[in-house]
């Protein structure tokens, strides 16, 4: 019951929601047809309109200190994620806190890249996050860190990837996807993308508690690509 307390409020809450997205280390069954080498095509698809800024993150000084920095919806709440500190305080404490140093490592770790920032839809009317990842300095590329990402998440599949250059010029692969939602019994959407700089790799992804919720906040996701540039 500790562990479960703990993780009520990791996250902002997400561990106790469907928005939970299935951060484990578990192989998912990917699209092969998605693209054998980086999906080169540019993006053409007609996409949501970006939501009103209310604010930059990234540069120093701001919610989260990041290798890029862009855009966040009006009303988005963000916060920063030191997922090296949750872990050891969630980790301690006998048999639960090495329960709980499991699933701190599952929900702040996915694939090659760890927490690094979330940003809260709620005070907008939604429910779900856009979260922001990192990986190490010398990670593979962009798309290579996107596809492990996706394979780490359990459920995901039918995955389909393109690039396309952020409104800040910054080269990058998205994908967009479905995962298994064991709650609600039924698939929903997801989207993220990924960019590399000289700090290491970074993911943003969208998830959100159903399809619906997710496509209510595209606008905010829209937002952060058509702004993003290095820090």
């Amino acid at each position: 019951m500790a562990v479960a307390a703990a993780f009520a409020v990791l996250l902002g809450g997400c561990a106790g929601t469907a928005d939970d997205d299935g951060k484990t280390s578990a192989s998912a069954s990917v699209d092969a047809s998605a693209d054998a080498k980086g999906a080169a095509a540019e993006d053409t698809g007609e996409k949501a309109t970006a939501a009103a800024r209310g604010g930059t993150l990234g540069p120093a000084g701001s919610a989260c200190e990041l290798p890029v920095s862009f855009g966040v919806a009006k009303d988005w709440e963000p916060k920063s994620i030191d997922a090296e500190k949750e872990s050891a305080q969630l980790s301690k404490g006998g048999e639960d806190g090495d329960l709980a140093g499991e699933l701190a490592a599952a929900m702040l770790r996915q694939g090659p890249v760890t927490a690094a920032c979330e940003i809260d839809a709620k005070p907008a009317g939604n429910i779900g996050f856009l979260r922001v990842w990192k990986g190490k300095p010398g990670d593979a590329d962009a798309g290579g860190v996107l596809r492990a990402f996706v394979a780490a998440q359990k459920g995901a599949g039918k995955a389909q990837y393109h690039s396309f250059k952020t409104g800040g010029g910054v080269p990058a692969v998205e994908v967009e996807y479905v995962s298994a939602d064991k709650i609600l019994e039924e698939t929903k959407k997801e989207c993220a993308f990924a960019v590399g700089t000289p700090d290491g790799p970074v993911v943003l992804h969208l998830g959100g508690m159903d399809t619906r919720e997710h496509e209510e906040m595209l606008p905010a996701y829209e937002l952060a690509k058509s702004t993003l540039a290095l820090s």
